[in-house]
């Protein structure tokens, strides 16, 4: 949190500070590119941690005292009682976002159920056959198997696919996600399946990247293309 707050600040105190000149800064340079780049990332942190009412005037004037040398003008209990108070409410608004994905993804899941071809397991798992396979072996908790697939938020972002990079993985099957220990062993060989993974059968409350927020209802296209020692 602290290092986001840094990053933001650096971020907003450089567009104050070129705001106050004539003209925008040039984006010719690498370096100049690469600083915007550095500016936009540290930008949307902040914004991330809910922080979008920092004053951009204060922030660029404690800017230009640390780079001048000049005296903080507040004390060292004055900013640590403000920052206390940043991270309460940066806490306190993740606790709100994660909560109304909660409540979006009861609502997804619900409608998804309703699609003729789903299939809603105990676990609440949501799977819809594509392909069915010629194959009739199915995979143990303890077989390693060979799959191809493409995963995606339910807003349709993908944020794995080794179908993209055009190579199947081998992954053992109690190694994975609870969702898809479940799904693996339900598949035939040479199926390929719709799978929607509730939350809490992904990653819950974790977030495994940046890519993928806290509490997501995962997508995947699975291909199941063989178990490990079959043939």
């Amino acid at each position: 949190m602290k290092r986001n707050l840094l990053a933001a600040s650096v971020a907003l105190s450089i567009l104050t500070l070129a705001g106050c000149g004539e003209k925008e800064p040039e984006l010719s340079s690498s370096i100049q590119q690469a600083s915007y780049g550095i500016g936009l990332n540290m930008g949307e942190s902040l914004l991330n941690d809910g922080l979008d009412d920092i004053d951009p005037d204060a922030l660029a004037l404690g800017m230009q005292d640390a780079l001048g040398g000049t005296e903080p003008r507040l004390s060292e209990e004055e900013l640590t009682a403000a920052f206390t108070e940043l991270q309460t409410r940066a806490e306190e608004r993740s606790t709100e976002l994660a909560e109304e994905a909660l409540s979006a993804n009861e609502d997804f899941l619900a409608e998804n159920a309703k699609r003729e071809g789903v299939t809603t397991t105990a676990s609440g798992l949501q799977y819809e056959v594509i392909t069915e396979g010629e194959g009739e072996e199915q995979p143990a908790e303890s077989d390693v198997v060979t799959v191809h697939y493409e995963g995606k938020l339910v807003d349709g972002t993908v944020f794995d696919s080794s179908i993209s990079r055009g190579e199947p993985v081998e992954l053992p099957v109690n190694g994975v996600i609870p969702g898809w220990v479940e799904t693996l062993q339900l598949m035939n060989v040479g199926d390929k399946w719709k799978v929607t993974i509730p939350s809490e059968l992904a990653y819950g409350a974790r977030s495994p990247s940046p890519v993928i927020p806290p509490n997501s209802v995962l997508v995947f296209e699975l291909e199941l293309l063989g178990i490990q020692g079959d043939e």
